[in-house]
């Protein structure tokens, strides 16, 4: 029996386990034709009730959390690759002792470490091994709060810094410059990599290749991608490679049901005003900024005499609106819009702003029932505060 959810109360997120396994086949084609490993990464998908379905697959984990680094190891099974901007001696040891992988964002963070990690592989413990972050200073993003190849940028070691030494003990090499990108893009990158860092590459055993790899998008050129690693592991048979994507795991996987509670209308602008919130519930739409589908809406050029509408959020932020939509019909109270894609990066972001009702979180599983992996409670917001 199908699903139905049109009586469950808003706002919801909800995710549907038929187009998480599909981004998941293709996500296990691509490592097994590849012959690559491919790890989910905590920061775009959290919702840890359904990693059932990624252990059948055997995918592993990266994280740059001990909270993160926890949840790997608690309910996946595994230690985790690790990457921090910035480790502490109050937390090291702890990265050390839960992960398999862990890169340094600085050749200084790795000196100051390094004798923690030899400690911990001589004393007989699962052994770790220590990688680098390096930069090869090419920029692929538009969007600079998610770039960071910009000038100045904090993140990795440049070529310039190491002046052809790895310093002893370093095993992989770890870069990051995607997001959302093409495998055209991955492309470009590499032939910045291997430019600057060739001379290290030799010299290490692993590659990771960091996040962004948005190999479930429609139209990414899968067979390009597996081409470009397929080519690059010909050059560097001895390597390792690992790639970290994080939207490909959950992209168009999940959407928010929200419902309308008013319509209002300043200066020739109509606003439905929904009882959710893109500050609090979707802060990308914001942060990114983009403006995301929704189901009910209309193409203005297909569609003649549409409506023009904002959605406004419920929070007393005044920039808590996106827009414009277009509708066939006026929106009234009580009309459902489902905002779509609502799951990567979505619910591990969300804030508890204004102490408004936080979404529940259903999961949509292929024989027909649903389910609901959280609902939220007043307990909630007030456990949050001190």
């Amino acid at each position: 029996m199908k699903y139905d959810i049109s009586t469950l109360p808003t706002p919801f997120y909800i995710v549907y386990e038929d187009k998480l396994r599909k981004n998941l086949d293709l996500i296990d084609r691509v490592r097994r034709e590849a012959g690559v490993e491919i790890i989910m990464a905590f920061k775009a998908n959290a919702l840890w009730r359904t990693f059932g379905i990624f252990r059948e697959y055997g995918f592993k984990s990266t994280a740059s959390s001990i909270n993160e680094m926890r949840l790997g190891n608690d309910e996946l099974g595994h230690r985790v690759h690790a990457y921090c901007p910035a480790y502490t001696p109050a937390t090291i040891n702890e990265y050390i002792s839960g992960s398999s992988h862990i890169t340094f964002n600085s050749v200084d963070q790795y000196l100051r470490f390094k004798d923690d990690i030899a400690r911990h592989n001589a004393s007989g413990g699962d052994y770790v091994s220590a990688g680098l972050r390096v930069n090869p200073q090419c920029s692929v993003i538009e969007t600079d709060i998610y770039n960071p190849a910009l000038p100045g940028s904090r993140f990795g070691v440049t070529a310039e810094m190491l002046c052809k030494k790895l310093p002893a003990g370093i095993e992989g090499l770890h870069f990051h410059q995607l997001c959302e990108s093409t495998s055209k893009d991955l492309a470009k990158v590499l032939d910045a990599f291997e430019q600057q860092f060739g001379w290290a590459i030799s010299k290490v055993k692993w590659v990771n290749m960091g996040g962004g790899h948005l190999m479930t998008r429609e139209g990414y050129d899968v067979e390009h991608l597996i081409g470009l690693l397929k080519e690059f592991k010909s050059r560097h048979p001895h390597l390792q490679v690992i790639l970290e994507p994080g939207s490909a795991f959950t992209w168009r996987t999940g959407d928010l049901i929200t419902s309308v509670v008013d319509v209002v209308e300043n200066q020739g602008v109509r606003t439905a005003i929904i009882d959710a919130s893109f500050a609090c519930h979707m802060p990308d739409t914001l942060e990114m900024p983009y403006q995301p589908l929704i189901t009910e809406s209309v193409d203005a050029d297909s569609v003649k005499d549409s409506l023009a509408y904002r959605l406004g959020g419920n929070s007393c932020l005044s920039g808590d609106f996106v827009g414009d939509w277009y509708f066939e019909k006026p929106l009234k109270a009580g009309d459902r819009l489902t905002l779509e894609d609502m799951n990567h990066y979505t619910t591990v972001k969300t804030t508890m702003f204004n102490g408004l009702q936080h979404p529940d979180i259903i999961f949509a599983k292929s024989d027909g029932r649903i389910e609901y992996l959280r609902r939220f409670t007043y307990e909630d917001y007030r456990n949050r505060m001190s």
